[in-house]
């Protein structure tokens, strides 16, 4: 990787922001074309936005805005790194809280930006989005059993293992909950 490319170094905790990423975004990003998904967004988004695995979760959240229009601040966000105003990665919500009071969380960082505590600020940051709001009770993560590096994300925030699941996509998942 050339300096040009590279990630600035990082000193302490970064910070993360979210911009949402509203559905003109999405479908651009599934029409590969980052530049109009960009300015709908109002943030650069890089090509780790038009991966198989991300045009996958843009279908996936076009398809829950058809059903359920205006859940927008409920899904997927950019995440962005302060003070740089760089995008490392997407994060969100799988959708409003169920009749529980339920809300499943999602982030997946760049490559270009793991291993630099991007996930563990964004993960704080959607736990306290979600304590802050008062239909939700529960936060719900689920991570692959070998997915090592998510296992140690959410370590420290309190996390109690609550099951495990079979998805369609991504096979077996265990499921781990945190009180909002």
């Amino acid at each position: 990787m050339t300096d040009e490319h590279r990630p600035p170094a990082r000193t302490g905790a970064p910070s993360v922001r979210f911009v949402e990423l509203p559905g003109v975004a999405l479908a651009a990003l599934l029409d590969d074309d980052l530049a109009r998904a960009g300015a709908e967004a109002g943030v650069a988004l890089g090509e780790y936005f038009t991966t198989d695995r991300a045009k996958w979760v843009w279908r996936y959240r076009v398809e829950q805005l058809a059903k359920t229009p205006g859940i927008e601040a409920w899904l997927t966000r950019a995440v962005v790194a302060e003070p740089e105003g760089v995008v490392v990665g997407y994060a969100g919500f799988h959708g409003p809280p169920d009749e529980d009071g339920m809300v499943e969380i999602g982030y997946s960082v760049a490559p270009a930006y793991r291993r630099r505590g991007y996930a563990r600020a964004t993960l704080a940051e959607l736990v306290r989005q979600a304590g802050a709001e008062a239909g939700v009770k529960t936060v719900r993560v689920t991570i692959s059993p070998d997915n090592t590096a998510s296992l140690a994300t959410i370590s420290g925030f309190g996390f109690t293992r609550a099951g495990q699941q079979w998805d369609e996509v991504d096979g077996l998942e265990l499921i781990y909950e945190l009180p909002a």
